[in-house]
């Protein structure tokens, strides 16, 4: 097996990364611009820039991968509401230059994909539930998952998740639990929506989710997330509660209040069954995260 990760300066790449040298397994780490990972090593990183087809081609041509995981997105759900263009180029076309290459090589291509398909009227959502986006960015990604599953010739498979979360190195946006964190223990009076639920996901467990498919020779689509699913609310309490922090100064607001460009569903959450069972999936508890994440 030869793993080709695209975005892997990002979060889940870089854990990818780590996931490939432990297990040493052949893997080729690609992003846009250089390698900001320092235990990537340098003599194997590809420069690849996704929204340019020949280059996507030339790369995986040259390297010609077994599998590959795209994990690079743009995933600033607002940003992708007041910039559609942008979104689908990153998040459509890109994933469609992907899939030819992967076509063009017989790789499996794996693409990853969102909660956020759904509409949240339900909660605790199965692979076979229906898909109603209800953003662009959503959008974008029930398009990326039409592409692998109609263009794709080779073997392929979808992996969707909730917040991904953890430490690396020079990412470009923080994420919600180092947020949360730095701001309880700084005092700040936070506001905080009570009426979005989420099952945040541990960026380690979600690299060994996705690597899990490829392990277990599996395809099509798995839900791959956190155990639990818990409001943004009882989140940043449960954060403050691990450390010791106050949270009296944390309130509860509605998502209606907030003016963001993009609607988001209210209540997601995975039925991880399937994970479980074909690709022995064990996610980890906030709590048993956070004390590896931050240990005393």
């Amino acid at each position: 097996m030869k793993v080709l990760i695209t975005g892997s300066n990002g979060l889940l790449g870089q854990k990818l990364v780590d996931y490939c040298l432990a297990k040493d397994c052949a893997f080729v780490p690609t992003s846009k611009g250089e390698n900001r990972n320092s235990i990537c090593p340098q003599e194997i990183y590809r420069e690849m820039d996704i929204t340019n087809q020949a280059e996507v081609l030339r790369v995986i041509s040259e390297e010609m991968p077994t599998h590959v995981i795209h994990t690079a997105a743009m995933t600033n759900v607002d940003q992708c509401e007041l910039n559609p263009a942008e979104c689908e180029l990153i998040n459509v076309t890109a994933t469609r230059y992907l899939v030819r290459a992967c076509n063009h090589v017989g790789a499996h291509f794996q693409l990853l994909s969102t909660d956020f398909v759904f509409d949240g009227e339900k909660g605790n959502y199965s692979e076979e539930d229906e898909m109603n986006p209800l953003s662009v960015y959503a959008k974008s990604k029930v398009d990326g998952e039409a592409i692998v599953e109609q263009e794709s010739t080779t073997a392929t498979s979808i992996v969707r998740t909730i917040i991904v979360y953890g430490n690396a190195e020079n990412l470009s946006k923080s994420n919600i639990i180092a947020w949360a964190k730095s701001a309880l223990e700084k005092g700040d009076p936070l506001t905080i929506v009570d009426d979005q639920f989420r099952a945040p996901t541990w960026a380690e467990d979600l690299a060994a989710g996705c690597m899990g498919v490829f392990e277990h020779n599996q395809t099509g689509i798995f839900h791959v997330s956190g155990p639990e699913t818990m409001s943004i609310f009882e989140l940043v309490v449960r954060i403050g509660k691990h450390f010791k922090l106050n949270t009296n100064q944390v309130s509860k607001i509605t998502s209606s209040t907030l003016n963001q460009a993009a609607s988001r569903p209210p209540k997601t959450g995975f039925n991880l069954n399937k994970a479980y069972s074909k690709i022995n999936y064990k996610p980890h508890t906030l709590e048993e995260t956070l004390a590896v994440l931050y240990p005393n």
